[in-house]
């Protein structure tokens, strides 16, 4: 732990509250010493360097709480120092869930899990801002144009890193990679998985989503193939 690290109150004050009532303070603080730090060493730099996942938790101003997937080559997320990662925002559903929790409250966090190789995750939590790509650029003018062919970030969310740890291996499973095309950018309906859940509401205004229906018939990938990864 570097020297400015030393002394800095880590956790809530919900988590304080929690470890002291439940009798695991010094377990906590063990942890809190030996594998939490305020900043992106060597490791974890190349780690997220290597990751084609991650998983972003945010909340509004009310508290109320989102999660999402993120996926892209690996190195989509842009490790741009030890204190800052930032990855590219593309044209989506429209939502804005995650971006409009951050535009509220300007926190977020992640979690990258290697299910392939390393079997252990980490968890990057700190403070988010949504910045345009030709800012973004102009500060880090070494980030790649593309990082997935034929799509341009509109926009980037940069994270200043607030605390970095570990998250145990002991639960991941491990898997292997299989052979799967993956339609990045798509706006078809079917290839982004349909009404999969039969939540069956009637479709918005028709808009660049919206296609004429399919014939009927088998999908040509079952969805048990659909998965580009499995238990091994």
């Amino acid at each position: 732990m570097r020297g400015a690290d030393v002394g800095r109150i880590v956790g809530s004050v919900g988590e304080r509250l929690l470890q002291a009532a439940y009798g695991c303070d010094g377990r906590a603080r063990r942890f809190y010493d030996t594998q939490l730090i305020h900043y992106l060493n060597a490791d974890m730099r190349q780690f997220i360097g290597r990751q084609e996942m991650m998983f972003v938790a945010t909340a509004d101003g009310a508290g109320n709480c989102d999660a999402t997937f993120r996926a892209g080559p690996p190195g989509f997320v842009a490790v741009l120092n030890e204190g800052q990662v930032a990855w590219p925002d593309y044209r989506g559903n429209g939502v804005m869930a995650s971006l409009g929790n951050i535009s509220e409250n300007g926190h977020a966090g992640l979690l990258f899990i290697d299910f392939f190789r390393d079997l252990v995750g980490l968890h990057v939590n700190g403070r988010a801002a949504i910045v345009e790509d030709t800012v973004m650029r102009g500060a880090h003018p070494h980030l790649p144009v593309e990082t997935v062919k034929g799509r341009r970030a509109e926009r980037w969310v940069r994270i200043d890193v607030d605390e970095a740890y570990i998250h145990c291996r002991k639960h991941i499973p491990l898997m292997t990679r299989v052979p799967r095309d993956r339609d990045w950018g798509t706006d078809s309906v079917r290839r982004k998985g349909g009404d999969f859940f039969n939540v069956g509401r009637p479709a918005g205004p028709a808009g660049p989503a919206d296609e004429p229906p399919e014939p009927a018939g088998p999908p040509p990938v079952t969805p048990a193939r659909r998965r580009w990864w499995h238990r091994r």
